[in-house]
């Protein structure tokens, strides 16, 4: 894939210099006939737009949202449904927390402190993934927690057409009680929720209910909390997304690429609706409808 090959020199040069030396040094690189093409207009606007089955879609789309809005959950259920990778860069840093390499140290201090690592990390961090991926033979992409910097959007706008932005949103008040619940197995990883959200409709909002996703009786001794899901670190973390968010937002925005969702629940009642938007079946999904 050409545009991971580029990406892979761009975070090379973000590793010994700055961020956006490298984007510049990348950009002069590219052949005329590479250099992006004014984006398209939103892909799934407009009364033309139709249904078509999963597996005939290839797509290179990115999740924007709050930490702990839920990327994750929704990113890796498309993932599942399209075939093509969800790439979380927030896995990405947690297991390089988890390894022996030389900035797990300094990740460690910036995660449990609630900042956002920077963009050279995140950029070796993925560059590394994309290597992997490229060898073997993936295509097509759903990146979850990236860009989070206009330097970074910028950098992945040079070397990649993206198709999608889904940007998804929540109030923030249910995002600190979700943190709050959150829950990974120490035996199978799997991760779980305690909390149970019902908050009432008032002052104009909507009511909201999520149920919790609790685990199978052989892990709930073995849950574990994030050492950064505490409340002060959540809020720092949403404090810091939503200072950072905007800029990344407007850049997309004015490509006409972002779709705004506001989830209207848990699960059950968010996915039906975003496959709605998307113009997606999953064909799993209606059959146990259907039984």
């Amino acid at each position: 894939m050409a545009a991971v090959q580029r990406l892979l020199r761009a975070a090379a040069s973000s590793s010994t210099s700055s961020v956006a030396a490298g984007r510049r040094r990348m950009a002069t690189s590219l052949a005329p006939e590479q250099v992006p093409a004014a984006a398209p207009a939103f892909p799934f606007a407009g009364a033309e737009r139709r249904r078509r089955p999963a597996h005939e879609r290839n797509v290179q789309w990115v999740f924007l949202g709050c930490p702990g809005v839920g990327k994750g959950t929704y990113a890796s259920r498309l993932s599942r449904l399209l075939g093509v990778p969800h790439i979380a860069t927030g896995d990405l840093v947690r297991d390089e927390l988890a390894s022996t390499g030389p900035d797990a140290v300094q990740l460690k201090e910036i995660v449990n402190q609630g900042k956002l690592v920077s963009d050279e990390i995140i950029i070796n961090l993925l560059s590394k993934r994309l290597r992997k991926g490229q060898e073997k033979g993936e295509s097509g992409f759903i990146l979850d927690g990236f860009p989070r910097t206009v330097n970074q959007a910028e950098i992945l706008d040079g070397v990649t057409d993206i198709d999608m932005v889904v940007n998804l949103k929540l109030r923030e008040d249910i995002i600190v009680q979700k943190c709050l619940g959150r829950r990974i197995c120490s035996q199978c990883g799997k991760n779980f929720n305690l909390a149970c959200i019902d908050v009432k409709a008032e002052n104009g909002l909507p009511p909201i209910y999520m149920s919790p996703l609790l685990p199978p009786n052989n892990c709930m001794s073995k849950l574990l909390t994030r050492d950064d899901d505490t409340e002060e670190v959540v809020r720092n973390r949403l404090r810091i997304y939503n200072e950072m968010s905007q800029p990344v937002e407007d850049f997309y925005q004015k490509q006409g690429k972002v779709l705004e969702f506001d989830l209207p629940g848990g699960i059950p009642e968010s996915w039906p609706k975003l496959l709605d938007v998307l113009n997606l079946e999953d064909q799993q999904e209606m059959k146990l409808a259907a039984a």
